[in-house]
């Protein structure tokens, strides 16, 4: 009589057989043995009649589990054999496997960096979760001042500091201005922070959480040339030896004068076209530091002057040559069919 034991002891007898062949007509002679009409998976079947209910249900289960398991082994072994070629060469290299990279953000990150080290500039990180006071008071934006309103903050449901405030989420990493002062008491100054930057913003140009960098230079002497000189430098090792830039009056109450920073695009190098629609592309704001954030921070505006600029790191990326991404929210979208192009 059929027992569950013999359908077992079937079933791994006939895996392990299949295991051992080679080439595929021995295992299709094999399928014929096993599943074809007159196989011996049918000669099980067959037995199964002669059973009672309650076997034939827990026995015909077994069968079933057997064949299945029969038939997969078979497809997946003909299946190997199809791909192993005749003849292997030694010589040829080996299939080299998927390898991750650093997201392109990162790339753009370091090379920021080090283009601003050739200049002397130190490489800084303050907090991206911060009191109000370095954020906006200490910037020439006391409360309630109107300039604030374009920030579009987030603040945290924190209990506020006495003296500094609220916390907030940065949204810009001029918050480190001041500090930078503070811990380096005596200019001069080349900073540059590179922090993630928090704003109630979410479209084809703007996420709620990107990344900028922010360039303070101070020091005795220090002018407007020292400032465009140092743009232009980056331009042309960002972009390539053509790019220029070009400075249009505007107003940031934490610099006087100010600036907005334009360069030209990277495509048609300032004649025109339709990624940049007139030749050029707004990059940075940027000014001459305020007497008001030199005191904050310590310094004689009598002895010492400079200037800061900061800039998205994203939005820097895509005027890249040839990148013509026209949605920053691609580079959060997880899509490795995206990031692996970088």
């Amino acid at each position: 009589m059929l027992t569950l034991d013999q359908i077992l002891s079937f079933k791994n007898q006939a895996l392990a057989l299949i295991s051992q062949m080679e080439k595929s007509a021995d295992l299709k002679q094999l399928r014929q043995e096993y599943l074809g009409r007159k196989g011996q998976i049918n000669s099980l079947v067959k037995q199964l009649a002669h059973l009672e209910s309650g076997q034939k249900s827990n026995l015909g289960r077994a069968v079933n589990e057997a064949k299945s398991a029969i038939t997969q082994s078979l497809d997946h072994k003909l299946l190997a054999i199809s791909h192993t070629p005749d003849w292997l060469d030694v010589t040829q290299p080996g299939t080299q496997p998927p390898v991750g990279h650093l997201h392109p953000i990162t790339q753009a990150i370091n090379e920021i960096t080090r283009i601003f080290e050739h200049l002397g500039f130190t490489r800084v990180r303050y907090p991206e979760v911060d009191w109000d006071y370095y954020t906006f008071e200490a910037l020439n934006m006391p409360p309630g001042h109107p300039a604030r309103d374009e920030w579009e903050t987030f603040f945290i449901a924190a209990p506020a500091h006495p003296r500094l405030g609220q916390l907030v989420l940065t949204p810009h990493t001029s918050n480190g201005q001041v500090r930078e002062m503070e811990r380096v008491k005596t200019p001069p100054i080349r900073m540059i922070n590179i922090a993630k930057c928090y704003r109630r913003q979410q479209d084809l140009t703007h996420t709620s959480m990107f990344h900028q960098f922010e360039c303070l230079v101070i020091d005795k002497g220090i002018n407007i040339q020292h400032f465009k000189a140092t743009i232009d430098y980056f331009a042309r090792h960002f972009y390539g030896p053509k790019a220029k830039s070009r400075l249009r009056p505007f107003h940031f109450q934490f610099t006087e004068p100010s600036f907005e920073v334009d360069f030209t695009c990277s495509l048609c190098h300032g004649q025109g076209c339709k990624f940049c629609k007139s030749g050029w592309h707004e990059v940075a704001g940027a000014g001459m530091v305020h007497p008001n954030v030199l005191k904050a921070g310590g310094i004689d505006p009598n002895q010492y002057t400079g200037f800061a600029f900061g800039m998205g790191v994203e939005r820097a990326y895509t005027l890249k040559p040839r990148l013509q991404l026209d949605d920053i929210r691609y580079f959060y979208s997880n899509n490795l069919d995206f990031l692996s192009q970088f």
